[in-house]
C-alpha cells in the first residue's frame, strides 16, 4: 500500500466518525442511586443496643464513591432521617446551635435531592426548617402545601442535568401525616392526595422537556393498591396508585413501609414504570441504570432502564467518612452512656405480648404520674428489647420509648374506653377455641397456615398497636370473638367504673391523633372530635420527661402492677409457651 492510499483510508475513517458524531450520539448513561428510611443509622454502630452494625450510611458512602469512579451518578433520598437513633435526636433537640449532623453527612455524600418523610415532620418545624437551610440540595414534597395559599411548602420538583440527560425528580410524602402527628408539628401545612397532586404537576414537569421523570415518594408500594384512584387523602401507601394512574413516570423510588421492591409494572396507559424500594436502616441502596442510545439532534432515542437492589452490608464503612465525623461519634456515645439512675431488675418487652409486664407498666407509671389521669394506655414500642438490672443510661430510654411522641391527656367516656380496648385486643389476640390454639394473632397464608419467615412466626399487627390499660381492673376473654372480649370490673383503687362516666386518659400523641385507629376506627371519633377531647399536651417528647423523672428518683423498681388478665387462664398458659417459641425462636426470658 502506498502512502496516498493509506491517507485516503484514514480520511474515510475520520469522515465516518465525524458523520456518526454529527448524526447521533450513543450510550448516554447515568446511574440513579436511592436511599430511604435511614432512621439515624449514620455510623456502623447502634447507640441504643451498644453494638456494631454491618450496614450504615458509612457503608453506603463506600458504594457511592465506587460507582462515581465509573459512572455519572444522581444520588437521592426518600426521607425519614430524623428519628430512630440518638445521633439525630441529639442534634434535633439537645445541640440546636451546631450544624445538624444529618445535613453535614448528606452534604458530604453530595445528595442531589431528597423527599421529606413523616418522621422528619415529627421532629417539628424548628428542626426540618433548619435542615432545609443547611442542606445543599432541595427537599421535595409537592403535596405538603401551605394552608395560606395552597402552594408547596417544600419544593415540588427539581431538574438535574447529568451526562447530557435532563432528569426531573418529583417528590411526594405520605398524606397520612395528620393521622399520626399533633398539628403543632406541621402548623401551616396540609397534606394532599398523592394521585391528584401528581396529575396536577406532571404537565408542569413535562413542559421542562425532561428525558426521564423520576418519582421520589415517601410512601409505601403495595401492588394490590395500584388500580385505586387515590381519591382519599389518607391513603398511606399510594405509590402503586400513582404509578398506575398517572402517566409520565419512568421510575418511582418508594419508601416509608420499610419493605423492598424492584419490579416493573405496566400502568393503565400501557407504559412501563420501574418501582424501587430500598427498605430501611441503610441495609440496601436502590439502583437504576439508564441509557439512551441512537439519540439524534431531535433528542429522541431508545431508552433502556434497569433496576437493582444493592446489599449495603457487603461494603466496608468508608474510612474517610468515619474519620470526617469521628468527633460526632464521640459526642453521641458520651450522651447515650450517661447514667441517669439504677434499676433493681431486668425488664423485657417480650413479656408485654402475653399479659401485664414490667416493661409496659413502667411507661404506664410515668404517664399516670405526669398527667394525673384516671387511666393510661400504652404499648411496647419496641418488639424485642431489654433493659438490664443495674445502671440505667440515656441510651436505655430509646429502648423503653422508641419514638418522639408527646404525652396527651384526653377525655373519654366509659363505653369508649371499652371500645378502645376491644379494638386493641382484636388486633392482638387470636380467638381461641381450645388450649391448642394460638393466643397471639399471627400472619397466615390464604389457607390459614402459619407463615414462618426467617425461622419464626410474625405478628399480624404491629407490636406498637398492642395497647393495654393501667388504672382499671379488667378481663380479656380470648375465647370470645373480637369485639366481645373486654369486661371492666372497676378502677384499680376500687372505685366503680361506669360506661356513662367521663374519665381522663393518658396516651401518646400518635395514638391521640388517630394513629393505629384505636380512637378513629375503634371508638369512631372523627378528627374534629379528637381535637375536642384533648385536654393537655406536654411540650416535649415523653422520653424527655421519663428521663428527668428517673434522674430525680435515682432508683427505679420496675414491676408489673396493672390489674388485667387474659382468660381462660389454663388455655393461655399452654398457648403462651408455644407462641413464645414461635415469636422469639427461643425460651429465654
Amino acid at each position: 500500500m502506498n502512502r496516498n492510499s493509506f491517507y485516503r483510508i484514514i480520511l474515510v475513517i475520520a469522515s465516518a466518525i465525524i458523520i456518526l458524531s454529527c448524526s447521533g450520539r450513543t450510550g448516554e448513561k447515568i446511574v440513579i442511586l436511592g436511599t430511604t428510611d435511614i432512621h439515624g443509622i449514620i455510623f456502623p454502630y447502634d447507640y441504643v443496643e451498644k453494638k456494631k452494625l454491618n450496614a450504615s450510611l458509612a457503608g453506603i458512602s463506600s458504594y457511592v464513591k465506587e460507582v462515581r469512579k465509573k459512572e455519572q451518578v444522581i444520588l437521592l433520598d426518600n426521607g425519614d432521617n430524623l428519628q430512630g437513633q440518638p445521633c439525630v435526636y441529639y442534634y434535633n433537640y439537645i445541640d440546636t446551635l451546631s450544624s445538624h449532623l444529618n445535613s453535614l453527612v448528606m452534604n458530604y455524600l453530595k445528595y442531589d435531592a431528597g423527599t421529606v418523610g413523616n418522621h422528619d415532620i415529627e421532629a417539628g418545624h424548628a428542626v426540618y426548617d433548619r435542615l432545609r437551610k443547611e442542606y445543599r440540595f432541595p427537599l421535595l414534597a409537592a403535596n405538603a402545601v401551605k394552608t395560606s395559599d395552597g402552594k408547596p411548602y417544600f419544593e415540588p420538583f427539581t431538574i438535574i442535568e447529568k451526562n447530557g440527560l435532563k432528569v426531573a425528580i418529583f417528590g411526594l410524602i405520605t398524606p397520612s401525616v395528620p393521622e399520626w402527628l399533633p398539628p403543632v408539628l406541621y402548623s401551616g401545612i396540609e397534606f394532599n392526595d398523592m394521585v391528584k397532586t401528581a396529575e396536577k404537576w406532571m404537565p408542569v414537569i413535562l413542559e421542562q422537556k425532561p428525558d426521564i421523570v423520576i418519582g421520589l415518594f415517601h410512601s409505601g408500594y403495595n401492588r394490590q393498591e395500584e388500580q385505586k384512584s387515590g381519591n382519599l387523602s389518607t391513603d398511606e401507601n399510594s405509590t402503586a396508585s400513582v404509578a398506575f394512574n398517572v402517566r409520565g413516570f419512568d421510575i418511582i423510588f418508594a419508601g416509608h413501609d420499610h419493605n423492598v421492591a424492584c419490579e416493573k409494572i405496566i400502568n393503565k396507559w400501557g407504559d412501563s414504570v420501574l418501582i424501587l424500594n430500598a427498605g430501611s436502616r441503610a441495609e440496601k441502596i436502590a439502583r437504576a441504570d439508564i441509557e439512551i442510545s441512537n439519540r439524534g439532534k431531535k433528542k429522541t432515542g431508545k431508552i433502556s432502564i434497569s433496576g437493582s437492589l444493592i446489599d449495603a452490608c457487603n461494603f466496608e464503612p468508608d474510612k474517610d467518612f468515619v474519620n470526617q465525623f469521628s468527633s460526632f461519634d464521640s459526642v453521641i456515645k458520651s450522651f447515650t452512656e450517661e447514667v441517669i439512675g439504677e434499676s433493681t431488675s431486668t425488664i423485657s418487652s417480650r413479656d408485654a405480648f402475653f399479659g401485664p409486664s414490667a416493661f409496659v407498666d413502667m411507661i404506664h407509671s410515668f404517664q399516670l404520674e405526669i398527667t394525673g389521669a384516671d387511666i393510661s394506655f400504652a404499648a411496647p414500642l419496641s418488639f424485642d428489647v431489654s433493659i438490664e438490672k443495674g445502671p440505667v443510661t440515656v441510651g436505655d430510654m430509646f429502648k423503653l420509648y422508641r419514638y418522639e411522641n408527646m404525652l396527651y391527656t384526653m377525655e373519654l367516656k366509659g363505653y369508649e374506653i371499652v371500645k378502645y380496648l376491644e379494638y386493641s385486643y382484636s388486633g392482638w389476640l387470636n380467638t381461641m377455641k381450645g388450649p391448642e390454639d394460638h393466643l397471639l394473632s399471627f400472619r397466615s397464608d390464604e389457607n390459614g397456615k402459619l407463615l414462618i419467615t426467617g425461622g419464626r412466626a410474625w405478628l399480624k399487627n404491629q407490636a406498637y398497636n398492642f395497647d393495654s390499660a393501667a388504672g382499671i381492673e379488667y378481663i380479656v376473654d380470648a375465647s370470645k370473638p373480637a369485639g366481645e372480649r373486654i369486661k371492666i370490673i372497676s378502677f384499680a383503687d376500687g372505685r366503680p367504673f361506669s360506661n356513662d362516666g367521663k374519665y381522663l386518659v393518658a396516651l401518646n400523641s400518635y395514638r391521640g391523633s388517630g394513629g393505629g385507629g384505636h380512637l378513629t376506627r375503634g371508638v369512631s371519633l372523627s378528627k374534629e372530635e379528637l381535637a375536642g377531647r384533648l385536654k393537655y399536651s406536654t411540650v416535649r417528647d415523653l422520653r424527655y420527661y421519663i428521663m428527668e423523672s428517673i434522674r430525680k428518683k435515682r432508683v427505679i423498681n420496675p414491676e408489673p402492677f396493672t390489674r388485667w388478665k387474659i382468660v381462660p387462664e389454663d388455655w393461655v398458659k399452654r398457648a403462651r409457651e408455644k407462641d413464645y417459641r414461635l415469636l422469639f425462636r427461643d425460651n429465654k426470658r
